[in-house]
């Protein structure tokens, strides 16, 4: 008892932001978190091993976590997801019970809760209830990869990069979060383009008035700009 309460305690913000287990009562988060336990990533790690990630599920608590595929040829990258704290994985394993050919790479040092996946399918056959939340957040990384590979074949790279910077600012603070301090070929690999592109296209909005970019920081000068600059693209498409 004295574990989870311990877990519970210590991370109460991250897991009540969790989307995954939206609702869950206390009774319950303290109930799972009993099979659960820390980990501690170092920053640049890259886990390739599969097997990982068929026999356990993560929460992240803190950091970035990018989950990417490689083309064995052309040794081209590509990130599927930029997961951060909060988010969770690897979510395809649990509901299929299958190897998930993907690749992870932490941007940061990370924490992480573990659960083995088969204590968190005995949790879940227990409180089926929650399957539901399961399901919807299922369909949400599926609509997201849709709406990725969409942009892929459908849109130009800047379209791809002024969407990426929109989608990334804070609502309230009006401040550019989670990719703010990506280097130009972490961001290259979010959208299908290159370093070199992506640092060409930066400079143009920095010269717009619409970003700044200092100490390998990217910050919103004036997001108006940047709106502006996605509805005059978005009129092309």
């Amino acid at each position: 008892m004295a574990t989870e309460n311990k877990l519970f305690d210590k991370y109460i913000p991250v897991l009540k932001n969790c989307e995954l287990f939206n609702g869950m009562t206390n009774e319950h988060w303290r109930e799972l978190l009993v099979n659960f336990h820390e980990e501690k990533w170092p920053k640049e790690t890259c886990m390739v091993n599969h097997q990982k990630f068929l026999f356990h599920f993560y929460i992240i608590v803190s950091g970035r976590i990018k989950m990417y595929n490689v083309d064995e040829f052309s040794e081209k990258e590509h990130t599927l997801f930029l997961l951060k704290e909060s988010d969770v994985f690897d979510l395809f394993c649990l509901m299929d019970g299958t190897r998930h050919h993907v690749y992870y790479e932490c941007l940061d040092n990370i924490k992480v809760l573990a659960i083995p996946m088969d204590k968190l399918k005995l949790w879940l056959n227990k409180n089926p209830v929650y399957y539901q939340h399961f399901l919807s957040y299922a369909g949400k990384m599926m609509r997201m990869l849709e709406s990725n590979v969409s942009q892929l074949i459908f849109t130009d790279i800047s379209t791809r990069l002024l969407r990426l910077l929109v989608n990334n600012v804070n609502s309230n603070s009006k401040q550019l979060e989670h990719i703010n301090d990506l280097p130009n070929k972490e961001i290259a690999n979010l959208i299908g383009s290159t370093r070199a592109v992506v640092n060409r296209h930066l400079q143009r909005l920095k010269k717009n008035g619409s970003i700044k970019i200092a100490r390998k920081q990217v910050e919103i000068k004036d997001i108006s700009i940047l709106l502006k600059e996605l509805e005059n693209q978005n009129k092309k498409i």
